[in-house]
């Protein structure tokens, strides 16, 4: 039987049903913002993604622990410069491929015009 840890560390079993009732209640949020009409039709995505950065924040925190008390701070840094690589090698490489894309062939240039220039 799992007793809830001590107030010191404050991983327990209720800290974990209270954040799966958060993220539940989140979920319906964004289910019924979209099915039951209540945002209008051009606020539905912004509605949608602030409920799911809401569960990703409550997931951050009730289940993966992370927060600023020092026994959490380690993994939340470890976090940050995940996510902070993980942006910088995703954004340079769509960057990249971007970059690609617009200076390889002419839009306006048909793959036979092309070859008949040379």
């Amino acid at each position: 039987m799992h007793k809830d840890a001590s107030p010191a560390t404050g991983h327990g079993v209720g800290r974990c049903i209270i954040g799966f009732g958060l993220s539940l209640v989140l979920t319906v949020l964004a289910f019924w913002s979209v099915m039951g009409h209540v945002v209008p039709h051009d606020m539905i995505m912004p509605a949608v993604i602030f409920f799911g950065v809401a569960q990703l924040l409550v997931q951050l925190y009730y289940f993966m622990h992370l927060g600023l008390a020092p026994e959490q701070r380690e993994n939340t840094v470890y976090l940050i410069l995940t996510v902070t690589l993980i942006v910088i090698i995703v954004g340079l490489s769509l960057w990249v491929m971007h970059n690609a894309d617009v200076n390889m062939m002419p839009r306006s240039m048909s793959v036979m015009d092309a070859v008949h220039r040379e």
